[in-house]
């Protein structure tokens, strides 16, 4: 939310966008379970109250034309006819694109969307002609009109009524003659209230308006009869109209714990109060409802870029924390004896630790579970399926682990090319599901788990697989690599083709899959984030991507070495292991250099120059860091290690390091600047360059751009 503390009424605005797009999605869940369950009476309530909400809310800020088109739905659900119609589910869901569309409007300051089409389809849930207004029912003389109460009065009816009270709606007409009417709706209002509670009245009880006709909400064990006997003071009443309401509508309450967004009163067409969430909505029946466990009053909404600003102050602190810890090791290098070396240990033990809380502290704050993303999925695949004519379930698990705001906003784009592909792609049709001896049910499955300090995103269907073979004929078919090439290649390898960009294994171009967009953005996103995607699949059987995500983009374990004297860094959680080789220890498999290390034979990726050939070049000892990423391993060559540290990644602009082979840099404690490789794209350059010319890929360029180091060190160090 953007911070305006100059414009309060934008300020509002923002807020009406957030809430809005959690009623859309608590719109379109209702909708679903409509369709699942037609004709249920409590789902369409739920449908009518986050309508309501939606429209109070509009009318507050303003947008009177989504407030009057709500208003015109909310009426329309509340007709008997409303539940019984057989497209119900499908106009909700129709609406809830219009209510986007609008949304969109009223943010871009565009065109609003027309709502003819549909306002016509509304109009048929109360089986209204649209050139007809609803007639209304003849009123009956002895019943009293249907007054709107408001939710707190509502509240009160409901609470009243499961007490085993009856509410009544008591309607009196002040004698003609009478010249002091406002005496005498206090009188009555007496006489009422030794019979019963008196939950309400209109006018208000202090209202000084001298109108001969008033109306009181009375809660109480008498009858109609005993009530009308209590009304009747000669000189003083003219005439008494009593019903009693009927439970149903005691318990008609929506909004029992609304909390009130703004007051408006200019811009609202009627008197309603513009609510929460739906999570806090009382029932309207028997069933209990679940409620937001936290109270409003413990809710504070900060923009995500208050957050950032402390996270990075958090960094600098650590940097400092380094700076620290060098000038404390000098002091007792050159002091050892010093009784000072004690007390400077005991203060940076404390200080780490405070820190360390510090740090995960923020970090939690900036962290919200992936039920926020997983829930606009249902629809999404419900739509799919319908357009693609296949039957397909969403089974979701895991929505309450955590994850990064910022890493669940970049994911959001290449989960949903793979939700997509998982109903149009991998998912067969209902007769080839038979013939196969599947149910004609698809099933496609998201979920999300912690592994160690990374999170875990899968997307899985139960389709047909991906079929390796075709996958590299059309490899071939597309010029990617040679025929000879493409024998050589292993499961995993094969797999990798399919994030390229324009390749496809679609026999035909659709709407949902065919023209090779969608997986290469994958690909480079999970790049951008240091992330990682894996695949596994079994024909006929079904596919899983699996999304490994680190937990933040901030601060990370990294593992320092050198390549010709420059200083890199990567994630330490991306080592498997650290190994001691010579030269003549590497051999050459196809044109590729590779390192048998115990019964495994690695792949070896060379950061800097091969060593000279002579003797001496040969008996050279190198490093081997054993690095994974996603199920396959590698082995980085490096030509010494400088240990671990704990570092604040900064962001590099294009102009400082123009390879995407670094990711970002840090400053350490001493000042100096260690690049940070991004391992995910340094092996897949490998293997596509392996996979090209055959020759051994080297990564000489990358240190080209290391002496940059030093041009960037000062604006890194700005940074705050």
């Amino acid at each position: 939310m953007s911070r305006t503390p100059d414009n309060p009424g934008a300020e509002l605005r923002e807020l009406f966008f957030e809430t809005a797009q959690e009623l859309l999605q608590s719109l379109n869940e209702e909708a679903l379970k409509l369709e699942k369950q037609p004709g249920d009476a409590e789902t369409v309530r739920c449908i009518r109250r986050v309508v309501h909400t939606l429209k109070g809310d509009a009318a507050a800020v303003g947008f009177r034309e989504l407030s009057e088109f709500a208003h015109e739905l909310e009426d329309a659900l509340a007709m008997e006819t409303a539940a019984a119609h057989q497209s119900l589910a499908e106009i909700v869901f129709q609406t809830a694109d219009l209510f986007d569309g609008m949304l969109s409007a009223y943010r871009n300051q565009s065109k609003l969307p027309s709502t003819a089409g549909l306002r016509k389809r509304i109009q048929e849930l109360s089986g209204t002609p649209k050139s007809r207004k609803p007639r209304r029912k003849k009123s009956d003389p002895s019943r009293p009109p249907q007054i709107a109460w408001t939710d707190a009065e509502k509240l009160a009816m409901q609470q009243a009524a499961e007490s085993g009270l009856t509410v009544f709606q008591v309607q009196v007409t002040i004698d003609a003659d009478c010249a002091m009417p406002i005496a005498a709706r206090q009188l009555v209002r007496k006489a009422l209230s030794e019979a019963g509670t008196v939950l309400a009245s209109r006018p208000e009880q202090d209202s000084t308006q001298a109108t001969k006709q008033f109306d009181v909400l009375l809660a109480s064990r008498q009858t109609s009869e005993q009530l009308a006997a209590k009304c009747r003071i000669p000189t003083v009443v003219g005439t008494t109209k009593i019903e009693a309401l009927p439970v149903e509508v005691c318990k008609e309450v929506p909004f029992a714990t609304a909390e009130p967004l703004a007051s408006n009163a200019a811009s609202e067409p009627e008197k309603d109060s513009v609510d929460a969430a739906p999570e806090t909505f009382a029932g309207e029946s028997d069933t209990p409802v679940k409620r937001s466990t936290t109270t409003p009053e413990n809710i504070l909404r900060v923009d995500a870029e208050r957050i950032d600003i402390v996270l990075n102050l958090v960094g600098e602190l650590i940097i400092g924390k380094s700076m620290l810890q060098q000038a404390v090791t000098e002091f007792s290098r050159r002091h050892p004896k010093d009784a000072l070396r004690g007390r400077f240990a005991d203060a940076m033990a404390f200080q780490a630790r405070v820190l360390g809380d510090l740090q995960r502290s923020v970090m939690k704050v900036r962290m919200v579970p992936v039920e926020q993303l997983f829930r606009r999925f249902p629809r999404m695949v419900r739509d799919v399926a319908r357009q693609c004519g296949k039957e397909v379930q969403l089974v979701v698990s895991g929505e309450d682990t955590d994850l990064d705001k910022g890493l669940l906003d970049s994911i959001a784009e290449p989960l949903t090319h793979l939700v997509r592909n998982a109903v149009g792609h991998g998912i067969e049709s209902k007769d080839e599901r038979v013939r196969n001896g599947k149910p004609a049910l698809g099933t496609v499955r998201l979920d999300a788990y912690h592994q160690g300090n990374q999170v875990v995103v899968e997307v899985a269907d139960d389709g047909h697989g991906i079929d390796v073979e075709k996958v590299k004929r059309r490899a071939v078919q597309r010029g990617l690599l040679q025929a000879e090439e493409a024998g050589r290649l292993s499961e995993t390898e094969a797999f990798a083709l399919i994030f390229r960009p324009g390749f496809s294994t679609a026999d035909e171009i659709t709407e949902i899959s065919g023209r090779g967009v969608g997986l290469d953005v994958v690909q480079s996103v999970l790049n951008r984030i240091k992330g990682v995607v894996q695949i596994e699949s079994r024909l006929g059987r079904g596919t899983t991507f699996r999304l490994q995500l680190p937990l933040t983009l901030a601060i990370i374990k990294a593992l320092l070495f050198r390549v010709e004297h420059r200083l890199y860094a990567i994630p330490l959680n991306s080592v498997s292991e650290i190994a001691r080789a010579h030269e003549f220890d590497l051999h050459q498999v196809d044109s590729r250099e590779v390192l048998q290390l115990r019964n495994q034979v690695l792949p070896v990726i060379r950061l800097g120059r091969a060593a000279s050939g002579d003797a001496d070049g040969q008996r050279s000892k190198i490093f081997v860091l054993v690095i994974h990423v996603g199920d396959r391993k590698f082995g980085l060559l490096v030509n010494s290690l400088e240990g671990e540290e704990e570092l604040v990644i900064k962001a590099l602009d294009d102009h400082a390091v123009e390879t995407d082979l670094v990711s970002g840099a840090s400053i350490l404690g001493d000042g100096r600047v260690v690049l940070i490789l991004n391992l995910a794209t340094i092996v897949d350059r490998f293997v596509k360059n392996s996979s090209n010319d055959g020759a051994t890929s080297s990564f000489g360029i990358l240190l080209s751009h290391a002496d940059k180091a030093r041009a960037i060190q000062a604006p890194l160090g700005r940074q705050s």
